[in-house]
């Protein structure tokens, strides 16, 4: 499929089929995503792909609210961002994200961006705990790194 219809064809999906997504396939989006440009080369994105089922499960309780599409994901691929690189990092973590998205499609495979990066693990609670913490603690993140996103794949559901 060539660009533009992967433009076209990307959006949103929630729900996947069980159907397991390749490692082969998986390490291809990571090696597009590494592609991504960056403020002045710095390349601060790095990316985690989680596709235990238990642990994407705990990776959907992170926040009350818009994290829990992750638990019937095949697999997810966190984007984290090296703050010691560039103060940039946030804006490279989005690049990052947006090429794993489109990679996703033109695989013809399907995602959603949950958002980590500044949100609280419960809506009413804004001041409370952080999901970038649960996300840091969970996935054993080192110092340094911010978990910026995750994005869910899988293959789209049955019709």
């Amino acid at each position: 499929m060539d660009f533009l219809e992967v433009i076209e064809k990307r959006h949103s999906v929630r729900k996947y089929s069980d159907r397991p997504v390749e490692k082969e396939v998986l390490d291809a989006i990571v090696k597009v995503a590494q592609t991504a440009p960056s403020s002045r080369n710095s390349k601060s994105s790095a990316f985690m792909i989680v596709e235990d089922k238990d642990t994407l499960e705990a990776l959907s309780q992170m926040r009350d609210y818009g994290s829990a599409l992750l638990k019937g994901a095949a697999a997810a691929i966190v984007i984290m961002g090296d703050e010691s690189k560039t103060d940039l990092w946030v804006d490279n973590c989005a690049i990052s994200a947006t090429f794993v998205q489109l990679a996703v499609t033109a695989m013809d495979l399907v995602s959603c961006w949950v958002h980590i990066n500044g949100r609280p693990c419960v809506r009413l609670e804004p001041d409370g705990a952080r999901a970038e913490d649960y996300v840091r603690e969970l996935l054993g993140i080192k110092e340094g790194l911010r978990p910026y996103c995750a994005i869910a794949i899988g293959y789209p559901e049955e019709e």
